[in-house]
């Protein structure tokens, strides 16, 4: 005949939160709960066993969902070129935003974005919910051109809009965009820029992000493309920084903001992130770096925006 415990107890000890769930109940009830299991086993014998004991952040976390937060996408800035009305313009109230391919503006600009064709293949993950496809999250995706100019901002690209796009993640979290590969300018490493919202309600507000990070393109793509005619430019910036030396992804070199790439110069490549996201933690990025203003990149293009973008 089995007894049933108490709701305020749990193998015999009190629970710190008795009205929580069995998982919100602090770090020091789940080392107790893992040690118990590690004794156990041992009395079976077992032998030693390895138990990862999850650094929570706070005592309202899990152990299981603090080792998935370890890997929420880092936040990064957003930079002075955001076009999602933090900083001057805003692409997300207009319509015609919600799109795959991202090459031409739209509305009432008509410039095409040339280069080595990109699809860019983006995957949110729900670390809240143990790391399950964020299906519905609305992604906003930009990045410079060839020439390493932004549109909406640029001398002579303030009524462009192009390589600018959102796309709503499937069932399966997966969000997919046509583009080009983006050049290197000067101070960064070849990236892509992206936000995350809960939905598509969201978007006409930048505050609504609930992630905001960079993709990072390996070196070896770099190369290739910029070996192609109208990527000259990017040959020089590129031998001048390294990941390591990028002032976003230097703090790990983007470890976990390197894309996964397939293709070639001819057919164009296939630029592939998993980027998890943890709504409870709050977002840190998103904001334009100080000084960082509205203007065109310096050097009318090719030197590119300031650090940090």
């Amino acid at each position: 005949m089995s007894v049933t415990e108490p709701r305020n107890r749990y193998q015999g000890r009190s629970l710190p939160r008795p009205d929580d769930e069995l998982v919100d109940q602090g770090l020091g009830f789940d080392l107790g709960t893992l040690l118990s299991r590690r004794r156990m086993l041992t009395a079976l014998g077992l032998g030693a066993v390895t138990v990862g004991l999850a650094a929570c952040s706070s005592g309202t976390t899990s152990s299981a969902a603090a080792t998935t937060s370890e890997g929420e996408i880092p936040d990064e800035t957003a930079g002075p070129y955001p076009g999602d009305g933090s900083n001057g313009p805003n692409a997300l109230a207009d319509s015609g935003i919600v799109r795959s391919d991202i090459r031409s503006s739209f509305g009432t600009g008509s410039a095409v974005a040339q280069g080595v064709p990109m699809t860019l293949e983006l995957t949110i993950t729900d670390l809240a919910n143990g790391g399950i496809p964020f299906a519905g999250t609305a992604v906003y995706v930009w990045h410079c051109d060839r020439d390493g100019n932004y549109s909406m901002y640029a001398d002579g690209l303030e009524g462009e809009n192009y390589l600018r796009g959102v796309q709503i993640a499937d069932a399966s979290g997966l969000v997919r965009f046509t583009s080009i590969v983006p050049a290197c300018y000067s101070g960064r490493w070849p990236h892509i820029h992206f936000e995350v919202y809960p939905d598509q309600a969201s978007i006409t507000d930048s505050a609504n992000a609930i992630a905001t990070s960079q993709v990072a393109l390996p070196e070896d793509t770099c190369t290739a493309v910029y070996a192609t005619t109208g990527y000259e430019s990017s040959v020089r910036t590129l031998s001048q920084v390294t990941l390591d030396s990028d002032n976003v992804f230097g703090d790990d070199g983007g470890v976990s903001q390197l894309a996964t790439v397939t293709g070639d110069v001819t057919s164009g490549f296939t630029v592939a992130l998993t980027a998890p996201v943890d709504t409870r933690t709050e977002p840190s990025g998103g904001s334009a770096p100080a000084g960082g203003g509205g203007g065109a990149p310096p050097g009318g293009g090719q030197g590119g925006p300031p650090a940090r973008n």
